[in-house]
């Protein structure tokens, strides 16, 4: 890679310093170092306090315990759901981009006075919303549909979020100007940082879409307007609601690709093929929101049927992709270091005791089987009559933001403690499990949650004996043992989150300080034998990866039953033969 000398220090062109990681080879500006620490901490805690209120929300819908009051509950649920799929998620990405493109890319972080001020923003924004809810006048759920109406202070704190988040893209994207005028990548940005440029992108239509229709509702409630059309709303809500999960799909690919390259050395199969993926994300992943809305009046079913096949059906293509790339450059990479004896000697070969391996191949797993084949399900107008409004819906998004992006997340954060962090992690023993406790208590949450809900239990609902009720309705026992059986897997997997924050934070506060590195005032060329070389190159690995493709096929077979089992549950529904 070349390099090229920074500019002298002038205002616009701040002096700054690089730290080069004797254990990873990657160089950290200073002022991006601290940035991606503090993004990441604030995260961590956003994580605690979603954790700490997922326990009531377990406990409540878990019938034989039914833990919380119904106000209670219903404030608890909406702080838990904010604070777990916006606060911890983005503030998590922010730090993802700023790594993606000044460490990546080796340069300094553009306007790193903005970025400060974005970070005060976002976090001023995360308190001012958490302080609402918690006052008891703000429990209307992450969706905070119109009419019902939650504090000013709820509204504003995540304007002032997404500002936050905003400036954060448009730095990084800043960061990327930087660098391709100082030259310091060759050709084009490694893979990892394209995928972090498909997420900022994506960040921006969401963010802009949250504006247009927080802004009005946020108005309305201080009186200067008198009502926000409910179905605009929705319609507008769901541009910026089911896109953030956008986001968190390329951040999260991003890491895969990420881990398999700097755990393996292993190079994407084909560099042009993934980066067509990711362009799919943009063109047509928001459409994917359409599966919200099918339901709604004033929809087309012209629209309807556009976007949840054709245009759905691109952005599937570009996950299944993904799905087959990224395992299968770890079975090229493996067979060329000589794990070649059959089928799958590479993958059971892997280092299955590193935590940012095993959280990352469950997360791929847990991601494709249960998040992907679901969503498309949901995604089909017709099936999507069988579970609308049901528990099935959180049990597909467990899936997608809990096993997909959350855990990719606590998987490189392992690698970040000694890379970036600078200290030994604590209780490796630990570390080893967490993924496994944590990631397959999930599996079995999210696929009892799903059966729960093509039972037809409900998605909210406090109580779903309705007792009380004037037309009471007698649930099947299965419905009952599914909503036990949540309970417990929930549980179990909040003390996988909870392990996991303990390894995080006791390493940062009691780990072993490690050697910073060398520190330099200008760009230190990193060798292409360093340990980081794969992740910072462009290059494709070839397509020999024939457990893969089994893999893949396995995969396809189980999509296939799965969508036709659910076209019998509806065709009985109908009363046909």
């Amino acid at each position: 890679m070349s390099a090229t000398l920074p500019l002298p220090a002038t205002p616009s062109y701040p002096a700054t310093t690089y730290r080069t990681c004797p254990r990873s080879g990657l160089q950290f500006e200073l002022q991006a170092e601290r940035l991606m620490i503090a993004n990441a901490v604030i995260a961590v805690v956003a994580l605690l306090v979603g954790g700490i209120l997922a326990i009531g929300v377990v406990l409540t819908r878990w019938p034989a315990v039914h833990w919380l009051a119904v106000d209670t509950f219903y404030m608890v649920l909406t702080a838990h759901g904010i604070d777990m799929l916006i606060f911890w998620i983005i503030f998590f990405e922010i730090a993802v981009l700023y790594f993606c493109s000044s460490t990546l890319l080796r340069c300094r972080l553009a306007a790193p006075k903005f970025a400060w001020a974005a970070l005060v923003l976002m976090l001023v924004g995360a308190v001012m919303n958490n302080v609402a809810v918690f006052q008891g006048g703000s429990s209307v759920m992450m969706t905070s549909y119109v009419p019902m109406m939650a504090s000013p202070w709820f509204y504003l704190g995540l304007i002032l979020f997404a500002v936050g988040a905003l400036i954060g893209c448009f730095v990084f994207f800043g960061t990327l100007v930087i660098a391709r005028r100082d030259r310091t990548y060759e050709g084009s940005v490694p893979l990892v940082t394209f995928g972090a440029i498909t997420a900022a992108i994506i960040a921006v239509f969401t963010i802009a879409s949250g504006a247009i229709i927080l802004i009005p509702t946020f108005l309305m409630s201080i009186g200067l307007i008198q009502s926000v059309d409910p179905l605009i709303y929705r319609t507008i809500w769901w541009a910026f609601g089911h896109s953030s999960q956008q986001i968190n799909v390329a951040a999260h690919i991003s890491i895969w690709y990420a881990v398999a390259a700097i755990a393996f050395d292993a190079k994407p199969m084909s560099e042009r093929v993934s980066r067509g993926a990711f362009l799919l994300y943009i063109l047509f992943l928001q459409l994917a929101s359409a599966h919200h809305l099918l339901a709604d009046p004033g929809m087309s079913t012209s629209w309807k049927i556009v976007n949840t096949s054709y245009f759905m059906y691109f952005a599937v293509l570009a996950s299944m992709i993904h799905g087959l790339t990224i395992p299968g450059a770890i079975e090229v990479a493996q067979r060329a270091k000589g794990y070649n004896k059959g089928l799958f000697e590479w993958l059971r070969k892997a280092p299955w005791g590193n935590p940012v391996f095993s959280g990352v191949f469950i997360s791929i797993i847990g991601f494709g089987f249960l998040g992907g084949i679901s969503g498309v399900m949901m995604g089909t107008e017709q099936l999507n009559m069988l579970i609308h409004n049901t528990i099935y819906v959180p049990g597909h998004f467990h899936a997608t933001v809990v096993i997909g992006t959350t855990l990719s997340f606590m998987a490189l954060t392992y690698f970040l403690i000694p890379v970036l962090f600078k200290r030994e992690m604590i209780a490796p023993g630990l570390a080893k499990i967490q993924p496994y406790l944590f990631g397959l208590s999930m599996y079995f949450f999210v696929l009892v949650m799903m059966g729960a809900g093509t039972l037809g239990v409900s998605r909210r609902h406090w109580d779903m004996a309705l007792s009380g009720a004037a037309l009471g309705y007698e649930w099947p026992g299965a419905a009952y043992l599914m909503m036990g059986l949540m309970g417990i897997a929930g549980i179990v997997a909040i003390a996988g989150g909870g392990l996991y924050i303990w390894i995080t934070v006791g390493s940062l506060l009691w780990g072993r300080k490690l050697d910073q590195g060398k520190v330099s005032p200008t760009f230190t060329p990193i060798p292409r034998t360093a340990p980081s070389a794969a992740v910072q190159t462009y290059g494709s690995a070839g397509f020999a990866a024939p457990g893969t493709f089994v893999l893949a096929m396995l995969f396809l077979v189980s999509f296939v039953l799965y969508y036709f089992i659910n076209w019998k549950y509806l065709g009985q529904l109908w009363g046909l033969s």
